[in-house]
């Protein structure tokens, strides 16, 4: 049974271009209880690597964050793999604006400690206890509420390419950094406060 990849980059790079499908690259990310990482990490292969699904994914006690391309004609297919599993069950996929048939060449499943560095050490804190996730015109709603603190958890160089006024936009370049100083400009006001937070794709202000 396969459970790592086993074909260079040329090789797999000429293998799409012998199938001639377009490809769509996309991401998405869930945050879970996962009990065996390993276990969930083989069994993804196994039924991504059937799909010739690539990318590359980090699995870890806390969920899984993946960035992907597969085949557009195995989409269902591919959704169907993800809501095998009740956290994945209607998630969403981040499908890229522009498309790239060799944006990944590799089936890549690394368990790691943690999807996404935050340099907390706390074995109490629950990635499941999430908050509120705002359509586009909720957020702007609570944007203009003069009792509404917006909080960037982008870095600085995502920052100072453009950001929502008023923002706090610590000057880190990584989210591990940015938690500390973030928790302390906001101590007086947790509890007082609508507290709006942004990223990118939403793996790192949804921890925070």
């Amino acid at each position: 049974m396969q459970l790592y990849n086993t074909l260079s980059a040329e090789e797999r790079a000429q293998l799409i271009n012998e199938a001639g499908k377009q490809r769509l690259t996309l991401s998405f990310y869930a945050y879970a209880k996962i009990e065996n990482p390993k276990q969930f990490r083989d069994e993804l292969f196994i039924a991504w690597n059937a799909l010739d699904a690539l990318g590359r994914i980090y699995v870890a006690h806390e969920g899984i964050n993946a960035q992907m391309s597969i085949p557009a004609d195995q989409l269902e297919a591919f959704r169907e793999t993800l809501e095998a599993y009740d956290f994945m069950k209607g998630i969403r996929l981040n499908v890229a604006v522009e498309q790239d048939d060799y944006s990944f060449l590799k089936l890549t499943i690394k368990v790691r400690h943690k999807i996404v560095a935050d340099g907390l050490n706390d074995d109490t804190f629950d990635v499941t206890n999430k908050g509120i996730h705002l359509k586009a015109d909720e957020f702007n709603t609570l944007l203009e509420d003069p009792n509404t603190i917006v909080v960037d958890f982008r870095n600085h160089y995502e920052s100072e390419v453009g950001h929502f006024e008023g923002a706090i936009t610590p000057d880190v370049e990584t989210f591990r950094e940015s938690l500390p100083i973030i928790n302390e400009q906001l101590q007086e006001h947790k509890e007082d406060k609508n507290l709006l937070m942004y990223c990118t794709g939403g793996i790192r202000c949804e921890k925070a």
